[in-house]
């Protein structure tokens, strides 16, 4: 099993940047793919953005050119920058990885979450 821990969620005005990092402990073999999803409440769960072992990435639309993920895979992190934020990046967002996925599919162990909000 693969533990997974977020950090550097927080409030910002809209405009505003924000970076998240997760440390993966544990199975951290099991980690080809890590990434990170966002829920707002009464909307479903969406892959923002996802990263390979070799870098390979892939981000939803709606964040496209304005988030970066990176991995370290010594440190066994992943990071989010999030810049030119919006009030509808307003989320929990989760640390996710698994070994192989589709897409935003097959993604097995999940971290606790961190609060990002964005006001207008």
């Amino acid at each position: 099993q693969v533990e997974l821990e977020e950090s550097g969620g927080g409030s910002v005005r809209s405009g505003g940047s924000l970076r998240l990092s997760c440390v993966a402990s544990g199975d951290v073999w099991k980690t080809n793919w890590m990434g990170w999803f966002r829920q707002a409440p009464g909307k479903e769960r969406e892959g923002v953005a996802r990263i390979s072992r070799l870098g390979i990435r892939e981000y939803a639309p709606s964040v496209q050119g304005r988030f970066t993920i990176s991995r370290d895979n010594v440190k066994n992190t992943v990071d989010l920058q999030m810049n030119n934020l919006t009030p509808e990046d307003t989320s929990m967002y989760y640390c996710a990885s698994g070994q192989q996925t589709s897409g935003f599919d097959g993604f097995n162990d999940w971290g606790q979450g961190t609060q990002v909000t964005v006001s207008s």
